[in-house]
């Protein structure tokens, strides 16, 4: 079942973070923040960038106007792209990348890619520069892309569910791979507490904070309540092969942490 985002110069010369990032105990833009597509609440995964154009990421289905069962990107509809995006409650960003609308207009048949590829990019205006940090909370990072996992490696994520409660501690997950599949389009995770609907879209990093996929769907085995995360590389592969969009991922300004931080 499918789980059913003008730059002020600053007055400090250290107001800003690498890269010319907000800090990240000031950003209100950064991985982990909610995104509302049309009163869909997801969770966005990482910061990207081509150029000045800054985007946020979240998972394709989280436009999805079918059930929660409709999981094939081949077949299953989507709003269009243009659709705008409440991104952490401070700003509107637009759709502008769509893996399930980029498969169906290009005829995609593979069935890993229509399984598994789960993954869609939101521009922010520029007047939102300012308040983004391309960090994931508690766990920092990402410190790159990563690539293929192991059977037990370890992950970590930051899921925002309202179904939380606004419990922040609630948030941070760790866990572990139990599995790939799809010629390695998928991660099947099992995390505590495991991704529930509201995490849909968020980011997972491996145990070098290198940014490693999406969270896609919840799946019954081969662990109970475990989830479906969906390779990132692939997914940024797949966009760049058929689209004229080049972002590429901004690695976090702070250091990752594999035992939490602030």
């Amino acid at each position: 079942m499918a789980l059913v985002a003008t730059v002020l110069i600053p007055a400090v010369p250290d107001a800003l973070a690498a890269g010319g990032w907000a800090p990240a105990a000031k950003a209100t833009i950064r991985p982990g923040v909610r995104t509302y597509t049309a009163g869909a609440q997801c969770t966005a995964n990482f910061v990207f960038r081509s150029g000045r154009t800054v985007y946020i990421g979240q998972a394709a289905h989280c436009s999805g106007t079918g059930d929660s069962s409709e999981t094939d990107g081949c077949t299953s509809k989507s709003l269009p792209l243009g659709t705008r995006v409440k991104v952490g409650g401070v700003t509107t960003g637009t759709m502008v990348y769509n893996s399930w609308l980029t498969m169906q207009s290009h005829r995609e048949r593979d069935p890993n890619r229509c399984a598994y590829n789960d993954f869609a990019l939101i521009r922010l205006p520029p007047a939102a520069a300012a308040k983004v940090n391309p960090s994931v909370p508690f766990w920092g990072g990402p410190t790159g892309l990563g690539g293929a996992l192991t059977t037990g490696a370890k992950v970590y994520s930051y899921g925002s569910s309202e179904l939380r409660g606004d419990v922040s501690a609630l948030s941070p997950k760790r866990g572990v791979n139990v599995g790939d599949d799809g010629n390695g389009w998928r991660h099947t995770v099992y995390t505590a507490t495991p991704g529930v609907p509201g995490d849909s879209g968020s980011g997972f990093l491996n145990a070098s904070g290198k940014a490693i996929g999406v969270l896609s769907t919840i799946t019954l085995a081969p662990a109970a309540a475990s989830n479906g995360v969906g390779d990132l590389a692939h997914e940024l592969a797949y966009m760049r092969s058929h689209t004229n969009l080049r972002a590429t991922l901004v690695r976090g300004t702070e250091p990752f942490r594999p035992n939490g931080g602030t």
